[in-house]
Formats: structure tokens, C-alpha cells, sequence
């Protein structure tokens, strides 16, 4: 059944390729952007040899530098999925040309949207990020009502500033844009993504939230009350807003919440050969960001299909499958 094109942009990223994946599955057309580096070919076979791509997937070539690049992709489409952000870890760029960077490109992509005639909904990736860090004490649950604070982050986040910031900046342009456009812009705010991955590689909030199975003890801080969703949830959580007609505004999609001890001690029975480094002195008490809710997204409808086990056996599955465990 053909139920229309849908605009993937990022669609090698982690999460991109998954929501085509997902696409292709629901009898979807898709055109997907993604990055060419001058003088090297990205390796998309993992894209094109998914079931229905030689049929309905096309890709092309588009930079967020160059808005305009996107046109091609989005022309004829009835949705667009922007997930696409600037990732270039390890840049020398400041905080302040990343997310011009992004919001400029975002901007770009929703006006192809409004040229275009045909595209009826944008749904964007936003992140957490854009919720967590208001810099008040919370003893409750955030929703969708909060908004991270840009100098609180500037001035007591370090780790991921860059991402945090111009994560929140970009949704929020996204949804001025859309409101004066009259475009439907629906944004969807993931924790931290887990499970199976399309690639060879391993995506970096895999590797994060996998910290105990690596041996990265450095990164255990961060995982001492962390929010988990698997990917595919995310992905169908993406497709499920885009097909409601009554989803409107942010929607954050988080499945899980794991105190550090339980992890440890999940993982640990579960998985004995990897050896897991122990959590010392770290309670998950000392969080240092308040717990989340998916009460919006429940609302509508969707239902998530996986918990944290299947998350850490998905991803382990396929680092294994990938020479990476």
C-alpha cells in the first residue's frame, strides 16, 4: 500500500536510518538526505539493502550549511522527519556557530516544507535536553512545560553544552517557525536511545548508556538514574505523531527510568563474562538532573513495546554481530 513519501533528513544517523527502516516497513516511499564528504563515499549499503529500499528509497545529497540542498528531497513529500542536527564532536566550534548552524539549517528545511505545497506535518527530534536543565530543584517530574535554561547550562554544564543548547535554541525556532507559518510542527523529545543499530558502528548513546559492558567507569556518573528508550520505540513514536491528526507541540518519548544499583545489578548477573567494573561509592540519590514523563505520549495512544532488558540484549546482540564486543 503506498501511503505517500516522507523526507528522512540524517539518514545515517542512529536514529535516521532506523525511522527508515521503520518507513519502508509501514508501506511508506522515502527520500533521505544525508552529508557527503568531499572526496570520500559514506558506506549506505546498511540504508540500501533494507527490505523495500531498492523500491522506495531514494537519497540524496544535502548539507544543513546549505538549506537549500534539502529542496530536492522534501519536493513532493507529504511529511518531513528532521532529524538531522550538527554532530561534529570534537569540532572547534563554538556553541554559539553550532547552533546557528543548526537553527539556520532547521529554518531552511521548514521553509522547502512550506515551498513545497505538499508537506502536511514536520515532525522534529528534539532531545531531553531541551527539558532537564531549567536549573531549578525538582523533586517531581518534568514534562513538556519545561524548558532548558541556555545560561544555566552555559555556566554549570559542561558535558555536552554544545548538544544541550543548541538542541533547545533549534526547537524552539522550529516552533516559532511553524506557529507564524501555519506549518504543523510536532517535536519529540527522546532520552537516552538504546538498542540495535543498521551500521558497522556503534552510535555514541549506545556506548554511553553501555559504560558498564565497556568498562568505561568515567561514564558512570551519568547513568546513575538514567531515562532509556529503545530505538525502535522512538522511531514508531516519530511515525505514530506524524499519523495523528490531534498531536500537537512537544511529546517527550522515554520508556524507562533505571537506578544505577538496579543496572549494576542487572547486567552484572545477566551478562557475568563482560566483567563489569563496580559502582563503588556512586547512589543513584546523587542524580543530578529530576526524572521525566511520556504521560503526553501515552495520551495519545502509543504504547511502548520494549523495556530495558531487550534494550541491553538488542544492543549487545548487535555489538556482537559487529566484531564490537
Amino acid at each position: 500500500m503506498d501511503k505517500g513519501s516522507i523526507c528522512v533528513t540524517g539518514g545515517t544517523g542512529y536514529l535516521g536510518s532506523w525511522i527508515i527502516k521503520r518507513l519502508l516497513d509501514d508501506g511508506y516511499y522515502v527520500n533521505t538526505t544525508i552529508r557527503s564528504h568531499a572526496g570520500s563515499k559514506k558506506d549506505v549499503s546498511y540504508l540500501t539493502n533494507l527490505p523495500g529500499a531498492s523500491d522506495k528509497l531514494k537519497i540524496f545529497d544535502a548539507d544543513l550549511t546549505k538549506p537549500e540542498t534539502f529542496e530536492a528531497a522534501i519536493k513532493g513529500c507529504i511529511g518531513v522527519f528532521h532529524v538531522a542536527h550538527p554532530m561534529d564532536i570534537g569540532s572547534k566550534d563554538s556553541i554559539e556557530v553550532v547552533s546557528e548552524k543548526s537553527i539556520k539549517g532547521s529554518l531552511g528545511v521548514l521553509q522547502a516544507c512550506v515551498d513545497s505545497k505538499t508537506v502536511k506535518k514536520v515532525v522534529y527530534t528534539s532531545s531531553v535536553s531541551a527539558v532537564l536543565f531549567s536549573g531549578k530543584k525538582h523533586n517531581g517530574v518534568l514534562d513538556e512545560e519545561s524548558w532548558s535554561d541556555v545560561d544555566y547550562i552555559r555556566n554549570d554544564i559542561k558535558l555536552g553544552a554544545w548538544y544541550h543548547i543548541s538542541k533547545t535554541l533549534t526547537e524552539k525556532a522550529v516552533l516559532e517557525f511553524g506557529e507564524k507559518e501555519g506549518l504543523d510542527v510536532v517535536t519529540v523529545h527522546p532520552s537516552f536511545i538504546h538498542g540495535p543499530f543498521l551500521g558497522s558502528r556503534c552510535p555514541h548513546s549506545v556506548r554511553d548508556v553501555m559504560a558498564m559492558i565497556f568498562g568505561d567507569t568515567d561514564k558512570y556518573a551519568m547513568l546513575l538514574r538514567a531515562p532509556f528508550v529503545h530505538v525502535d520505540d522512538v522511531a514508531s513514536a516519530h511515525i505514530h505523531l506524524f499519523e495523528d491528526p490531534n498531536a500537537k507541540g512537544r511529546y517527550i518519548c522515554s520508556k524507562t527510568e533505571v537506578p544505577i544499583e538496579e543496572l549494576y545489578k542487572l547486567l552484572s548477573t545477566k551478562y557475568p563474562e563482560y566483567k563489569i567494573p563496580s559502582i563503588g561509592l556512586l547512589k543513584s540519590d546523587d542524580a543530578m538532573f529530576p526524572s521525566v514523563s511520556s504521560k503526553k505520549l501515552l495520551g495519545t495512544g502509543f504504547e511502548f513495546k520494549y523495556g530495558v532488558e531487550e534494550m541491553f540484549d538488542d544492543a549487545i546482540e548487535c555489538c556482537k554481530r559487529n566484531n564490537i564486543l
